[in-house]
């Protein structure tokens, strides 16, 4: 009876031993916390900087809606802050405006600080940049979905900001390059903010005074490059704001479609 006790004793000393060495799940605060940055571990200077310049209170941050991380949940409006290529968001967006109001906030350095920082610990050196970017170039940007434009759930902000542009001095780059590679954008100041709700908005890039245009006359009309007024036009038209009427010589004619509304003319 005695080797019977001790063997079902030591049995149970095992089994607390297995128990006791079980990893003790992690605090309610503690999975809150992990919960709250999701998306947020590889967050680059400006991305944080403008989602808390956009922050309201009653603001939600990283959530999961369907199946892709929002920004900034804001009651029923989805809000994406974008400082890289659109192009990555064609498939998101895509989607999300299915069911749901999305409004894509898109910075645009009006006014831009350099600065380079060396390697063997020299003194960084800053300049400003002669460039003084404008709200038509997110046409470079818009031509990979175009047609959103139009969408009744998609709004889309441009902000245009005063950008320090951290570059870091860097080996086997391209020679257009020169050896430096951008490390981070900060932001120092949002200067203006354009929204782009209706056609009629997006009509503000369209030239005034003219029945019918050219890319040419475009490129002239708001003092941009050719291949840029070509991309504002093809967006343009894949959102029904303008449509091709014809053509003038070997150029395509565009007129601005009248049930679009009229708009004040665009600003720089």
């Amino acid at each position: 009876m005695c080797g019977i006790l001790r063997a079902a004793l030591h049995c149970n000393l095992k089994v607390l031993t297995r128990v006791s060495c079980l990893p003790s799940p992690p605090p309610a605060c503690m999975t809150k916390v992990i919960m709250s940055h999701i998306g947020t571990l590889n967050e680059k200077p400006l991305h944080a900087s403008l989602k808390e310049w956009y922050a309201r209170p009653g603001d939600r941050f990283e959530v999961r809606v369907d199946r892709f991380v929002i920004d900034i949940v804001r009651d029923d409006l989805l809000l994406e802050i974008q400082t890289a290529s659109l192009s990555s968001m064609k498939v998101k967006l895509a989607e999300l405006v299915k069911s749901h109001r999305v409004h894509l906030i898109y910075p645009i350095a009006q006014v831009k600080h350099i600065v380079k920082a060396a390697r063997d610990g020299a003194p960084a050196s800053t300049r400003r940049s002669p460039k003084r970017g404008r709200a038509v170039e997110l046409f470079r940007e818009m031509v990979s979905f175009p047609e959103l434009i139009a969408h009744p759930n998609f709004t889309l902000e441009v902000l245009l900001t005063r950008e320090e542009e951290v570059r870091r001095a860097a080996r086997n780059l391209n020679w257009r390059r020169r050896g430096w590679r951008v490390e981070e954008r900060r932001l120092l100041e949002v200067l203006e903010s354009r929204h782009y709700r209706e056609p009629s908005d997006w009509r503000a890039f369209v030239p005034k005074g003219r029945d019918c245009f050219t890319t040419a006359e475009l490129a002239g009309g708001l003092a941009i490059p050719r291949d840029l007024a070509q991309k504002t036009a093809y967006c343009l038209r894949k959102a029904g704001v303008i449509r091709q009427v014809g053509r003038r010589g070997r150029a395509n004619l565009y007129s601005a479609d009248r049930g679009a509304g009229d708009a004040p003319a665009a600003r720089d």
